[in-house]
């Protein structure tokens, strides 16, 4: 089973994601031979490490970008200030009246967490329960996380249920692929 690195994705095969079209293998090289076109126009230069001949100096050009700086006795500048400023003295202050000051009082009613079915932020897959998308296989949100219906007996052995801990779909008697948990079986 292949995983994309960038969304998640399981796949049995491919060379790329067949969701966010990722390239998952890299590709070797194909080694091909080289033949030089007769028509092709050679180099002047034989090869690009070729020694360069020695060439005189012009005189009056500057050979490195800046010169050398001469050895000068450091002096101090008497107008810069080096310390810090002086105190700023007795200054009034004063409360601003429009300012906000943070958050607004609490009526005491809280946000109910949402419930119900959630979509993909993926595929737009609308599902009612599990942790992970039945479509495209991505993680659901977590804040939503109904309880199923409980079934009315456990699923034989190697049957398709649902994980009792993060719901998602798994083979009963076998290890969840999301979480690991044991599914159990009527086995």
């Amino acid at each position: 089973m292949i995983i994309c690195p960038m969304c998640e994705h399981q796949q049995a095969q491919g060379a790329e994601c067949e969701v966010c079209g990722k390239k998952l293998t890299a590709v070797a090289p194909i080694a091909v031979a080289v033949a030089v076109l007769p028509e092709l126009e050679q180099t002047q230069l034989a090869g690009g490490r070729a020694p360069v001949p020695a060439v005189a100096a012009i005189p009056d050009l500057e050979l490195t970008r800046q010169q050398a700086v001469p050895s000068v006795a450091v002096q101090a500048v008497p107008e810069l200030d080096t310390g810090r400023s002086a105190a700023a003295g007795n200054v009034m202050v004063a409360p601003m009246q429009d300012m906000d000051t943070g958050r607004a009082a609490s009526d005491g009613v809280k946000t109910a967490p949402p419930s119900g079915a959630v979509v993909c932020r993926y595929c737009r897959t609308v599902q009612e329960s599990g942790a992970v998308c039945d479509r495209c296989g991505m993680r659901l949100p977590k804040v939503r996380m109904a309880t199923p219906e409980a079934s009315a007996a456990p699923a034989a052995s190697g049957e398709r249920t649902r994980c009792p801990r993060c719901h998602t779909p798994a083979h009963a008697g076998r290890a969840c692929i999301t979480c690991g948990t044991l599914v159990p079986s009527a086995d």
